[in-house]
């Protein structure tokens, strides 16, 4: 594989290097075990360097006219889709991802770049009224300065670029860490882009390294203004406190639970599909997918059975076959740790309605329903292709199960009905919501984001601006001021 020989390195200030620290992070592809590489991991020093090399290149990249700023990005799409096959073949390679998958997350990225041509010149300042006469009140939105971004090990390509690429756009330096288990992907292959297309060096540094060796550096360092972190909930809560305590703000895109509504007047073939797709693309390892499929009562032992049969079709194998619809897991430990969430809830009462094995870091999709109310397996986002499904009777009980969740990122309500779908999506405690589609989507003009503990902020579109900018006020008194001494 040579993005793993050619990128397996610290890339700072321009610079492609090793890490100088004592360890190796070992990239591993999750469906064969085959070592792919071994990367020293970079130092407090060199997470210094990377932050002060961007802060450094950004005063420059800041004064450039955003025009030009943009050529940039439509350079970098042409990069991707000069190298579609070989980035694709990372992606299976580190990631496990089915073949699907990277279409999929290769079409998201593209999407974002495309986006970011347009956002170089969405950075518009305003002119307001004053109560003084005389005076002329300008709003200048400039860009924060150094945006940190702590990337995903799921769509790491994508998410990573959802930050990184739009923070250059506004006229920001970055400094990106990617996931011990995505550092290529989620990391140096977006290094590598940007270097092609032209971007100065400087402005995009990425570390690899972990906690283990840097603590909590990345966050605390005071170069950086923003923190956008992706990951997990417990993660994110201890960014937040620890960003906050530097007086950065963070942007937080973290863990979901979604439930997926199928009432009684639903299309089940077609929710049947969409729930397919919601809960088991990428194994499950989708924030966005559908943990719980709550279906009307009157019509859930039909849609169980239109369900597990669909399921029944589905490949899992080998992501590098085109025929595979489910891959590995990212690591065995993941696999290990999904399968005991699925023994605890069959030990605690749930009735399987679907359950092969899982062997390594493969794991059959699994059926659950019948989960008593009070087990942790309805409040946890589960990342991998197990799903329950819940009946309720009538829309308030739908809408209270739903809502019964630490949760809110996603859902989807699937009915006959259009208007009942928006009267009850309107309900959902949670920051996106689809009517007859899937809990899956991301579009670049969008606000994408969660309450509760699925996330602080949002972005993409306008709310991206608003993430990666700040706004500074200057006015001019036109004659004289009258001072009251």
């Amino acid at each position: 594989m040579s993005h793993f020989t050619e990128l397996s390195q610290q890339y700072i200030d321009g610079q492609w290097r090793p890490g100088s620290g004592s360890w190796d992070i070992v990239d591993i592809n999750p469906y064969s075990g085959e070592k792919l590489a071994a990367i020293t991991v970079a130092t407090v020093g060199e997470v210094d360097e990377a932050y002060r090399a961007a802060e450094r290149a950004q005063r420059q990249w800041a004064r450039i006219n955003p025009y030009t700023r943009r050529l940039v990005f439509e350079r970098a799409l042409r990069v991707i889709e000069d190298r579609e096959q070989e980035i694709t073949a990372t992606i299976i390679a580190e990631l496990g991802g089915t073949r699907l998958k990277a279409g999929f997350e290769l079409s998201l990225a593209k999407d974002m770049l495309r986006e970011c041509m347009q956002l170089s010149l969405r950075a518009e300042g305003r002119i307001l009224p004053s109560p003084v006469d005389g005076k002329e009140n300008r709003v200048y939105r400039l860009p924060v300065g150094v945006v940190g971004v702590i990337s995903p090990f799921n769509f790491p390509l994508f998410l990573s670029l959802k930050a990184v690429a739009p923070a250059l756009a506004l006229g920001n330096g970055v400094v990106l860490k990617p996931h011990q288990d995505a550092p290529v992907t989620g990391g140096t292959l977006i290094a590598k882009i940007f270097e092609e297309a032209g971007l100065p060096g400087g402005l995009l540094n990425v570390v690899l390294t972990d906690i283990a060796e840097i603590g909590d550096a990345f966050i605390e360092h005071p170069v950086p203004k923003v923190i956008a972190f992706t990951g997990s909930d417990q993660v994110g809560r201890h960014v937040a406190t620890v960003a906050a305590s530097h007086f950065k703000r963070t942007i937080l895109e973290l863990g979901g639970n979604s439930a997926l509504i199928v009432l009684d007047d639903a299309d089940l073939d077609y929710a049947v599909d969409a729930a397919v797709f919601s809960r088991f693309a990428h194994q499950g390892q989708v924030c966005m997918a559908a943990n719980r499929v709550l279906v009307d009562r009157s019509v859930v032992d039909d849609f169980n059975a239109r369900f597990v049969a669909k399921i029944r079709t589905l490949t899992v194998g080998d992501p590098q076959d085109p025929a595979t619809d489910i891959g590995p897991l990212i690591n065995s430990a993941q696999a290990d740790g999904i399968t005991a969430q699925v023994d605890q809830a069959v030990a605690e009462g749930a009735e399987v309605l679907l359950r092969g094995a899982t062997v390594g870091t493969l794991m059959d999709p699994v059926v659950l329903t019948g989960v008593p109310h009070d087990a942790p397996i309805l409040r946890r986002e589960i990342f991998g292709p197990v799903v329950v499904v819940v009946p309720f009777d009538g829309e308030d009980e739908a809408v209270e199960i739903a809502n019964d969740s630490p949760f809110g990122l996603s859902g989807a309500v699937h009915t006959g009905d259009i208007e009942r779908g928006v009267r009850i999506a309107q309900r959902i405690e949670t920051g996106m919501i689809h009517i007859n589609d899937g809990t899956i989507a991301d579009e670049p003009i969008v606000p994408f984001g969660g309450e509760k503990n699925s996330g602080v902020g949002r972005l993409n579109g306008d709310a991206t601006v608003d993430a990666f900018t700040t706004v500074k006020w200057i006015s001019i008194q036109h004659g004289r001021s009258r001072f009251p001494f």
